[in-house]
């Protein structure tokens, strides 16, 4: 039965469709057949708001077997890791894998909806491994945010990638070869 990974889409108009799916046909080519990847439409992707992402979410990961791999891009990164400190799932994942995701708190953004992020490390499940990815040629999301990322979220896995853009120039090679470390523990 293949792996299965879930992959949360980023936030604006199109996103879906003209965007991250080429980040998850990155993801797919270099991941194989043994995996395979739940790439829902999130709501009203051009106005993403925390409570109707996070109704979706709820819904797919009811459709996660025990040990799923996360995936989250930008703001679909932001409210996955928040969704995860916030509730306890009925199957756990066994990681969570944020690209270019923005910081929400001090030294972050601000948001109305998605509480800060100073402490999310803490309210994460313990077994459950952390892997944050930010180029260092990000136009949309600040580098510095996967600093902040890394002193909330002590025990992840930091991968500053050079050269690379918002969406990792399209090649998630890195993030595919992390995911199959993952899947083996």
């Amino acid at each position: 039965m293949p792996q299965q990974v879930l992959f949360i889409q980023g936030g604006g108009e199109g996103t879906h469709d003209h965007w991250d799916n080429k980040l998850v046909e990155s993801l797919e080519r270099n991941l194989g057949p043994d995996y395979k990847i739940r790439y829902p439409y999130m709501p009203r992707e051009g106005d993403p708001q925390y409570m109707r992402w996070k109704t979706a979410l709820e819904r797919e990961f009811a459709k996660l077997d025990e040990g799923a791999i996360l995936v989250g891009h930008s703001v679909g990164g932001a409210i996955l890791i928040t969704v995860l400190a916030e509730e306890t799932l009925a199957r756990s994942p066994s990681g969570i894998f944020m690209i270019s995701a923005p910081f929400v708190g001090l030294g972050g953004w601000p948001s109305e909806d998605i509480q800060p992020m100073s402490n999310v490390g803490g309210r994460l499940p313990t077994h459950m491994a952390v892997y944050l990815y930010h180029g260092s040629e990000d136009k949309s999301v600040p580098f510095e945010h996967v600093n902040l990322y890394e002193k909330a979220i002590p025990q992840a896995i930091v991968c500053r990638l050079a050269g690379r853009d918002h969406q990792l120039n399209n090649d998630l090679s890195d993030v595919a070869a992390d995911i199959r470390q993952c899947a083996k523990r």
